[in-house]
């Protein structure tokens, strides 16, 4: 009776700690919805080395860091620093790390009936995406093109109430971000995120009438990035599959998926730690 208590103890301590221990050799990661092609290629690339890569797709820019978060997704890659930034300031308590940068995709002005930036008319309709970042990175991107003056104290997290001069008296709305290039045949310009263009057959790198400049400091913190749960960010596994993204293989479904119109960035972690202190 004491040898069967035992191995009783013995299985019963041994299926906790299997309850504790997930098989990080099956990993879920959460995307956007623009990025399947690059994803698809770095699942098929992980199962050669035994790891099975489950894509779970959001619509939503809000829902995947929760869902990190809660651990229902073991990494995300849909979001830049300003996001994530934005993210913990609005989410106390959430712990999310980026374990390696992806791309920069240039936010772009589109129209369907200009083909010049300087034209824009007086009174013209204008959308932007209405998540707080991508807000304050499209009217930045106005106010470079010359149509509005921002405060002097307009930070990453910016809205239109910070707008202190309209020289056009644009008629601003924002809109959730996977609205705005379908609000493209009823305004004068959109101001729409790369990836959403590219699912809207729009080419991110030809049709713009006017572009976010990839080289400049004030792009950095819109880099995107793989995140993890930062209790995970040694994790072997997770490391593994950030490597494949940035492998040949998946640079070009990359490539094919976004029309080229993303940039692969792949920064060091001291440089990852400049472009977070610059935020805080």
């Amino acid at each position: 009776m004491k040898k069967l208590i035992t191995l009783l103890a013995a299985l019963v301590l041994l299926l906790a700690a299997c309850g504790d221990k997930k098989d990080d050799k099956k990993v879920t990661v959460g995307i956007a919805s623009n990025d399947t092609k690059v994803w698809d290629k770095v699942k098929e690339l992980a199962k050669k080395d035994g790891i099975d890569v489950e894509i779970k797709q959001f619509s939503d820019y809000n829902v995947p860091n929760k869902a990190l978060s809660d651990g229902d997704i073991d990494l995300n890659s849909f979001q830049h620093f300003a996001f994530l930034d934005q993210f913990e300031k609005a989410n106390k308590g959430t712990d999310i790390t980026p374990i390696r940068t992806t791309v920069f995709a240039p936010l772009g002005i589109y129209s369907k009936n200009l083909k010049d930036i300087k034209k824009l008319k007086e009174g013209a309709k204008v959308v932007i995406p209405n998540d707080v970042s991508n807000q304050a990175r499209a009217l930045k991107l106005l106010e470079k093109a010359g149509y509005i003056k921002l405060s002097k104290n307009f930070g990453l997290n910016g809205g239109p109430k910070d707008i202190i001069k309209n020289n056009k008296n644009l008629d601003i709305k924002a809109v959730d971000a996977q609205q705005t290039a379908r609000a493209l045949d009823e305004v004068d310009i959109a101001i729409i995120n790369n990836g959403v263009a590219s699912k809207a057959g729009l080419d991110p790198k030809k049709d713009p009438i006017y572009l976010e400049d990839e080289d400049a400091k004030a792009a950095k913190p819109y880099i995107n990035f793989i995140a993890a749960n930062t209790k995970d960010k040694d994790n072997k596994t997770y490391k593994k599959i950030a490597d494949l993204y940035h492998s040949e293989d998946a640079k070009e479904a990359l490539k094919e998926d976004t029309k080229d119109g993303e940039i692969v960035v792949d920064l060091k972690e001291q440089e990852i730690k400049e472009i977070q202190d610059s935020l805080k």
